[in-house]
């Protein structure tokens, strides 16, 4: 993995990674950044998986950084709840069988959704294959349309990918 793109990057991640220090999560690895060796030169920092409350207000924040968030839910129904009580929708994605892929495909809201893709849950569309448009504050420009028949006030367009 190389490094984040910009000081900027390194001093958010550095402010996340304590906050999430300060408020009660647990960081399982990562939360610090690399300096050792040839680290010492650019903008490196470890990948970083935290378990957190729904409560974490980092879950509301598209970072674009490596921390990812962990929450413990009690059924899918709470998942794509929390999921959804976002301003954003970019993308979602989720691993589970029939029952929960119909589930999480008619309720989520987002505009790229996948299910059990082993390469990542949520990685981004295929370009030149996918639409990538999000819902909400997410992509809400509509350039990611395929389509030239898109009525964007009546309809909302999402890419869903199912591997069996």
């Amino acid at each position: 993995m190389g490094p984040v793109t910009t000081a900027n990057a390194v001093q958010k991640y550095e402010r996340y990674s304590k906050q999430l220090k300060e408020d009660g999560s647990r960081i399982l690895t990562g939360g610090r950044r690399l300096t050792d060796g040839e680290f010492a030169h650019g903008y490196f920092v470890a990948p970083t998986l935290a378990e957190a409350p729904a409560s974490q207000a980092l879950y509301r924040e598209e970072m674009f950084l490596p921390i990812a968030m962990l929450c413990r839910v009690r059924d899918r129904t709470e998942a794509v709840q929390l999921t959804n009580d976002s301003s954003l929708g970019l993308t979602a994605g989720c691993y589970g069988n029939e029952e929960d892929v119909a589930y999480f495909l008619d309720n989520v809201e987002a505009g790229v959704t996948y299910v059990n893709r082993p390469q990542g849950a949520t990685t981004g569309a295929w370009p030149g294959f996918q639409p990538f448009a999000g819902w909400k504050g997410s992509g809400s420009s509509g350039k990611g349309i395929a389509s030239f028949y898109y009525l964007a006030q009546y309809m909302r367009e999402q890419s869903q990918t199912t591997v069996e």
